[in-house]
């Protein structure tokens, strides 16, 4: 009964002193926030209480600082100067003097679709002669500046074929020899044939050695020289290729040179199979060789179309296609060309001289003329290009200026337009 007795005592005094530490903790949690309470009101942070904590001279206000900010920014202006508030590029008169620019006033006109590829120039057929050996021996030539170019008469001395010293013989002599055989045989033959002493077949025999012997004495007697056989040019014109040396020994009929008139050559352009179904509307071509930047048009040269494949050549992939023109002097013959064939015309277009575009990273650009001394650059998309002019598609309208010539000097001052005098960091 005791023991009963106190255990009851020892939870009765346990369960007090729970309950007066949980009362102790929340007094001292509202005595703790009220002592805060008090701290904090007297260091209030409200407008009211920064009375007394002055920021002149310290203020941390928004609009202070910006007016800070653009004060000290005003020696630092990234706006545009005048001149360059839209992209205008300043050339001043004097500049455009030293550059020669050269201005266009953009106008539509027909211009004609243009089919790019390339080609060769090539001697027109019938204009070289090939010259060869009309017997054989040892070659020595006329002249010392017998080679390719040099300029040829017709009936000129172009060498001498000689046999002398060889174990053929002399050629001349031999044609001398068979010759009075000849005639002595066929003299003999016709005295016979009158009294029937020989057969109509053997006086046949004998009349035709003596025209062959005949034929070969008086060509070559007719160009015999101490030298040997002469060899004559048999037209006017250059010396397109020389084919053999001095000292060289030949035989009959062995080409020897070719001899060209110069007068015609032919344009052959290569063009690719997918552009057969326009070939038949094709009339002329412009070219440019890789010598001379100037574009040649060939009816400014007398040319024409001669015809053109209707299949694709052996071992290629194009479709041959041949102009004769005349040859004026200024295009080499062998060279290979960019040509430009005219094609369907398109009527009204807006072009601009290839001179007036500019390149930067496959966007293209021409500059406008806005005033006296002021440009700007625009982007433009282009066509196609007959060589002398590009067809624009968008980014240019008719009546507007171009530059056409100093479009470099223009494109360095717009360049330096980019960054405004006084922009010093």
């Amino acid at each position: 009964m005791r023991i009963k007795l106190y255990a009851f005592c020892l939870f009765m005094a346990g369960t007090i002193f729970v309950l007066s530490s949980c009362q102790s903790t929340e007094a001292k949690k509202t005595e703790k926030q009220s002592i805060k309470q008090d701290d904090h009101a007297e260091h209030d942070h409200s407008h009211e209480g920064h009375e007394g904590h002055d920021h002149e001279g310290h203020n941390h206000s928004h609009d202070d600082g910006e007016k800070v900010a653009k004060d000290s920014h005003a020696g630092h202006d990234h706006s545009s100067e005048e001149g360059h508030s839209d992209g205008e590029i300043i050339f001043t008169e004097a500049q455009a003097k030293t550059a020669q620019l050269k201005t266009e006033v953009i106008e539509l006109r027909d211009f004609h679709r243009v089919i790019r590829t390339s080609g060769q120039i090539e001697n027109a057929v019938g204009d070289d002669v090939t010259v060869v050996a009309t017997t054989n021996g040892v070659v020595s030539f006329s002249k010392s500046n017998f080679t390719a170019g040099s300029a040829i008469k017709s009936g000129e001395n172009l060498l001498a074929i000689s046999s002398k010293n060889l174990l053929e013989g002399d050629p001349t002599n031999k044609a001398s020899a068979e010759y009075e055989s000849a005639k002595n045989e066929w003299e003999r033959a016709q005295s016979l044939i009158e009294d029937q002493l020989i057969s109509q077949k053997n006086y046949q025999d004998a009349k035709l050695r003596f025209e062959n012997a005949k034929t070969t004495f008086n060509a070559l007697s007719a160009n015999r020289s101490s030298n040997g056989v002469l060899v004559k040019a048999p037209i006017a014109g250059f010396v397109k290729n020389k084919l053999i040396q001095d000292g060289d020994y030949v035989t009959v009929g062995q080409p020897i040179a070719t001899i060209t008139k110069n007068k015609k050559l032919q344009l052959r352009a290569d063009v690719a199979e997918k552009y057969f179904s326009d070939m038949h509307s094709i009339k002329t071509a412009y070219f440019r060789t890789a010598y001379d930047n100037k574009t040649l048009k060939l009816e400014q040269l007398n040319g024409r179309l001669v015809s053109y494949g209707k299949g694709i050549e052996k071992n290629s992939f194009y479709i041959p296609m041949l102009f004769e023109f005349d040859n004026v002097g200024t295009v080499l013959p062998g060279a290979y060309v960019d040509i430009s064939l005219i094609a369907h015309p398109i009527p009204q277009a807006l072009t601009v001289p290839v001179s007036a575009l500019t390149e930067d990273q496959g966007v293209y650009f021409i500059y406008l003329k806005k005033g006296k001394e002021v440009f700007s650059r625009q982007e433009v998309k282009i066509g196609h290009s007959d060589g002398e002019r590009v067809l624009i598609t968008s980014g240019l309208n008719k009546g507007e200026e171009i530059v056409t010539n100093g479009v470099y000097q223009v494109k360095i001052a717009a360049n330096a337009s980019l960054i405004p005098e006084g922009h010093v960091h």
